[in-house]
């Protein structure tokens, strides 16, 4: 299961090795400086948009890769229906990052200590 990790002054969403290969690329870092909101939510999937390319996706079950839109891009590692972390960015290569978490509000909450805005 992937999971967000402060690293000095980065955000990494790391991933296993198999969700590397869902969403085909290694781990997303973005500096803790681009980081404007931090929220969890109970479901991942009302929070994705755009369409998926590339990566995995099977509605409902798994969403792991880049989402492309209007938007511009977002990144995103869902499995399951459980509850996921949404981070929102600006002036990084990724609009978002959603990621299925077991516990979410244990995630924001250290994402907010590390002084992101």
């Amino acid at each position: 299961m992937a999971s967000f990790e402060i690293d000095g002054r980065t955000l990494r969403l790391k991933m296993s090795w198999i969700e590397k290969l869902e969403g085909t690329r290694g781990d997303v870092v973005v500096p803790l400086a681009s980081i404007t909101d931090v929220r969890p939510v109970p479901s991942a999937w009302p929070e994705l948009r755009g369409i998926r390319a590339p990566g995995t996706g099977l509605s409902g079950v798994i969403a792991v890769g880049t989402r492309r839109g209007g938007f511009g891009k977002d990144f995103v590692v869902v499995h399951g229906k459980g509850p996921a972390v949404v981070v929102e960015l600006d002036g990084a290569p990724y609009a978002r990052l959603v990621a299925t978490v077991p516990d979410p509000e244990d995630t924001v909450a250290t994402i907010l200590a590390a002084g992101p805005r």
